[in-house]
C-alpha cells in the first residue's frame, strides 16, 4: 500500500495538462470544503448538513503545469424522492466523463455501508483512475489515521479497486492540500488550459449567489428543512443613477419551501431569522462579486416541489 504523505522530488516535465476531477463520497465527507481549499476561494456550498450540494459546481485550480477542473457532485445516496434519483443520475454521468475520481472518506468515521455502496459503484467504472482521499485528518490522532488508511486500502483490495494513491488531507488546516493537487495533476491528459486564467468557476453568477443564500438559510435549521429549501435569483440588476465609484447591485431572490408550516421556521420570530440570512449571505455575495449589494429576499411555498417534475425544472433541477 502506498500512502502519500510528502512530495517526493520528481524531475519537472515541461508538458501542460488539463482535465476534470471529481470528488465523490457520502454526504458530509468533506468534498466541498476540499474543493474550496484547492481553489483557494469559496466556490462550493459547504454545510455541516448532508446533501446540500445540488449543482455541479466546478472549481478551477490554475497551476503553471496544469489546470485542474473540479466537479463537485452531490453525495450519492439511496434515493427516496424523484429529486434523489435525479441527483444520483447526475453523479453517475459525471463519473463517466471525468479524468480522475477522488473518493473522500472522513478520517473520524469508521467505513460504513454508505462508503461501501459508493465503492461498489466505483469498482464498476474501470478506466478512470481513482485516488482515495482520507479527509478531516485534523480531527483524529495518528493511530486512528493509520487504522483508517489501512481500512481504505483493504476496501480497495476487497472490491478490486486499484487506488492510484491513498492520501490523507485536512482541508481546514490546509495540510497536504498542495500534495493532493500534485498527485491529481499527472493523472490528467496533456493539453492547453480549458478556462481563462482568472476563472475560478464556470457556474453562472446567479447560480452561485443562489447557493450562498441557500447556505445561509440552512445555518441553524436543525430539523428536516435542508432538503426542502431551494433558492431562485429572480434578477440581478445594477441600481440606476448611481455614481460610477458607488455602484450598487440589486438582487431579488425567492427562498422556496415545501409547506406553509415551514415558513415560520425560515422567517423566525419577528422576521429575525430571515434578516440574519440576508445579512450573512449579502456579505458573502459582496465578497464573491466585489461590489456592494442590496438583497431583497422573499419566502414562498412551492408545494412538495421535490416530487414534482414540473417544479423541479422550474427550480433548476
Amino acid at each position: 500500500m502506498s500512502v502519500r504523505t510528502q512530495s517526493s522530488e520528481e524531475p519537472a516535465e515541461a508538458v501542460h495538462r488539463a482535465g476534470f476531477a471529481c470528488f465523490v463520497g457520502r454526504p458530509n465527507a468533506g468534498k466541498s470544503t476540499l474543493t474550496n481549499a484547492l481553489v483557494g476561494q469559496k466556490v462550493a456550498i459547504t454545510s455541516n448538513r448532508p446533501q446540500t450540494t445540488r449543482h455541479t459546481v466546478r472549481g478551477i485550480v490554475h497551476r503553471e503545469d496544469a489546470q485542474l477542473i473540479l466537479v463537485d457532485t452531490p453525495g450519492l445516496h439511496k434515493p427516496r424522492t424523484l429529486l434523489g434519483e435525479r441527483l444520483n443520475d447526475v453523479v453517475r454521468t459525471t463519473w463517466a466523463e471525468v479524468d480522475v475520481i477522488g473518493f473522500c472518506l472522513p478520517a473520524n468515521e469508521k467505513l460504513g455501508p454508505g462508503d461501501r455502496f459508493i465503492a461498489k459503484e466505483l469498482a464498476g467504472i474501470k478506466k478512470t483512475p481513482k485516488i482515495a482521499i482520507v479527509t478531516k485528518t485534523d480531527l483524529v490522532d495518528s493511530k486512528a489515521l493509520a487504522e483508517q488508511l489501512i481500512a481504505v486500502d483493504q476496501l480497495g483490495k476487497e472490491l478490486g479497486i486499484t487506488w492510484a494513491e491513498i492520501v490523507p488531507v485536512s482541508a481546514r488546516t490546509d495540510q497536504q492540500v498542495d500534495l493532493l493537487a500534485d498527485l491529481l495533476t499527472p493523472l490528467l491528459p496533456e493539453g492547453p488550459a480549458l478556462y481563462p486564467e482568472g476563472d475560478l468557476t464556470d457556474e453562472p453568477e446567479q447560480v452561485m449567489v443562489a447557493e450562498l443564500i441557500r447556505e445561509a438559510a440552512l445555518e441553524g435549521v436543525r430539523d428536516e428543512l435542508p432538503h426542502s429549501i431551494a433558492v431562485v435569483v429572480e434578477e440581478m440588476l445594477p441600481r440606476e443613477d448611481r455614481p460610477a465609484d458607488k455602484p450598487l447591485l440589486d438582487i431579488h431572490a425567492n427562498v422556496y419551501i415545501e409547506r406553509p408550516s415551514q415558513k415560520g421556521i425560515i422567517i423566525g420570530p419577528k422576521g429575525k431569522r430571515l434578516k440574519d440570512v440576508g445579512i450573512k449571505s449579502r456579505k458573502q455575495i459582496e465578497a464573491l462579486l466585489g461590489t456592494p449589494v442590496f438583497l431583497d429576499l422573499h419566502v414562498k411555498v412551492a408545494k412538495d416541489w421535490q416530487r414534482d417534475p414540473k417544479q423541479l425544472r422550474r427550480l433548476g433541477f
